[in-house]
């Protein structure tokens, strides 16, 4: 089909078609960039929301909480999942028992396990919306996703509160916010 710009009916047929297929075109290019579709571990700087990391493999597959415990010097290991955008605390593995690391009789169903590097309860099953830490001096704050552990201090300043949470954003927001693997 050719269009004849000189037949002023043809040209008045075709400028709403174009109009009308540009329309759709924004309407949906805006849709897609800006509605809340990837699932994305966010890790922000509590009082500083523009500092911020995300990881879509950590809210996929699970990531892991590492630090070094501040009574008995061992490292604990927090195992943690998405449900429902939030965190599930699966399991717990630690060197020795200190302030702060989980009973197994304080949660049905929990199973506490002696392993070749220590102890392990697992079935712990703790959904929490957010989990609010302070990136440690001392404690060598990490965390560990798909395999690639990393220093939450190369990120942020030791002492800055951090919030981490499961949560949706935008294709735009996806790739405009810093990727922690990066």
């Amino acid at each position: 089909m050719r269009l004849d710009i000189k037949n002023p009916a043809e040209t008045k047929r075709f400028v709403p078609l174009v109009i009308t297929l540009l329309l759709i075109t924004i309407i949906t290019v805006l849709f897609i960039s800006l509605f809340p579709t990837v699932k994305v571990l966010s890790i922000t700087a509590y009082r500083n929301p523009e500092e911020a990391y995300i990881s879509k493999a950590a809210a996929e597959n699970g990531f892991i909480i590492s630090y070094t415990h501040s009574v008995n010097k061992g490292r604990v290991k927090d195992f943690y999942t998405e449900s429902g955008l939030e965190l599930l605390l699966d399991k717990t593995r630690f060197v020795s028992y200190g302030a702060g690391i989980p009973e197994p009789y304080e949660t049905e169903n929990a199973h506490f396990e002696v392993t070749k590097d220590g102890y392990e309860i697992s079935g712990l099953h703790r959904i929490l919306p957010e989990l609010l830490m302070a990136v440690g001096v001392i404690a060598e704050h990490s965390i560990t996703i798909d395999g690639n552990e990393y220093f939450l201090k190369k990120f942020f300043k030791p002492q800055t509160p951090i919030v981490l949470k499961i949560k949706k954003i935008s294709i735009l927001s996806y790739v405009r916010t810093a990727h922690l693997e990066s």
